[in-house]
């Protein structure tokens, strides 16, 4: 495609350039020649009486070669002699009317008359013969008139037209032979990105079951809320950045119990006011780890906001309604419906009517009631599906979602 549309532009271009060199070329040739034949004609003799014998002799013998119409002036721009072969005689009429020449140097005009035929028309000044540094003077000046032929004209054309299509293959012959090394070379970037993205999700692997381990949790619950959070996100039109920022805060949202004491974190019994306290801190501290790590910065709007609520009576900012981050508003629904659904130590798992009643009855005030909409018509598919999951299962469904939004 970009050699397709370097020769769309590069072909074109070229056709033009190589037809404006070969016009120059031509014009150039005649300012030449013009030149060459008044070296036999002794330009000072203008100023003489005789000037008018001296200029007719001159454009007779310049015209029926190069020019078809060929004028000689004095310097005051009275025409002294003028000579034209019957081609000129057909556009003496048709050319452009023109003051007295006031450039030192040579001159053209490049036109284009009736029915398309191109005609040069030079000016050369004719300058006084002298032997000393200063300038010389103008004694007079030369106008020839050329009517390009059409052979001529065509051959330009041609020309210009060869050298499109050479500019033109050599574009798509260029692109033929870069394209199996861009094609290399883009297919081993692809495997690299793959490899690094492939070892990211296994290192947020290892620090959520680092978590669930610290937390004496088998780390099954990780897999599930990011999978529940990723089917809720999809409903609600999530992808690309986004979808991949919810996974890995989902896989990582209680990252910060890391760094709680085990006599808090472990402790069997209800936390006083104080410990509370203390465990509330693995928010702040779960936003110091995954911020200023490059693919795990989106992780944050989940990690810091996974305990906010819908009428801002959650934590640590009080954050309510669209001003907690949607990926926090979809967690909080997978977090705790997998808590309800799920097997713990302390208790047996809810069933589905009882998880939703409740779910039910804090929307509005817990739970943003548009990521509850998105969520209802699947519950009874995420339900039936953990009921049947281990953990490794959890981990087959998640990789599945993963694979499909990180693009691996």
């Amino acid at each position: 495609m970009v050699s397709l549309l370097l020769v769309a532009v590069a072909s074109p271009l070229a056709w033009f350039v190589a037809k404006e060199k070969a016009e120059e070329s031509t014009v150039l040739l005649a300012v030449e020649e013009s030149r060459r034949l008044l070296r036999h004609f002794d330009a000072i003799e203008l100023n003489k009486p005789d000037a008018r014998e001296h200029a007719s002799k001159a454009v007779e013998n310049i015209t029926g070669g190069l020019f078809d119409i060929a004028d000689i002036y004095d310097r005051d721009g009275e025409k002294l002699a003028e000579s034209m072969t019957d081609g000129g005689k057909a556009i003496e009429g048709l050319l452009p009317k023109h003051g007295r020449p006031q450039n030192n140097e040579a001159s053209y005009e490049s036109l284009k008359l009736n029915g398309n035929r191109w005609i040069l028309r030079v000016f050369v000044p004719l300058l006084e013969k002298t032997e000393s540094q200063a300038p010389a003077a103008i004694t007079g000046y030369f106008e020839g008139v050329r009517v390009v032929s059409e052979w001529q004209h065509q051959q330009m054309l041609d020309n210009a037209l060869s050298a499109a299509l050479m500019v033109g293959l050599a574009s798509l012959l260029c692109g033929a032979a870069i394209y199996p090394v861009v094609v290399r070379l883009s297919s081993e970037n692809e495997q690299k990105a793959r490899e690094v993205l492939d070892s990211h999700i296994s290192m947020m692997e290892a620090l959520g079951r680092a978590i669930a381990k610290r937390d004496s949790d088998t780390g099954a619950h990780n897999y599930r809320v990011a999978w529940i959070a990723a089917r809720i996100a999809e409903r609600l039109g999530l992808q690309g950045k986004a979808m991949q920022s919810l996974i890995a805060g989902s896989f990582l949202h209680d990252i910060g119990k890391i760094g709680i004491p085990d006599a808090i974190l472990l402790k069997p019994g209800k936390l006083d006011i104080e410990e509370h306290n203390t465990m509330r801190t693995h928010v702040k501290q779960g936003e110091d780890i995954v911020t200023g790590i490059g693919w795990l910065d989106g992780a944050c709007a989940v990690v810091s906001g996974h305990h906010e609520k819908w009428d801002g009576s959650g934590y640590p900012r009080q954050l309510s309604g669209e001003g907690i981050p949607l990926a926090a508003r979809v967690f909080a629904v997978a977090d705790v419906f997998d808590a309800l659904c799920s097997k713990r130590p302390y208790k047996e798992p809810m069933d589905l009517a009882s998880a939703m009643e409740i779910l039910e009855k804090n929307t509005g005030s817990h739970f943003d009631p548009e990521v509850m909409a998105a969520f209802r018509p699947i519950a009874q598919e995420v339900y039936d599906c953990l009921s049947k999951c281990d953990e490794d299962g959890a981990r087959q469904l998640l990789e599945v979602r993963v694979r499909s939004h990180f693009g691996i």
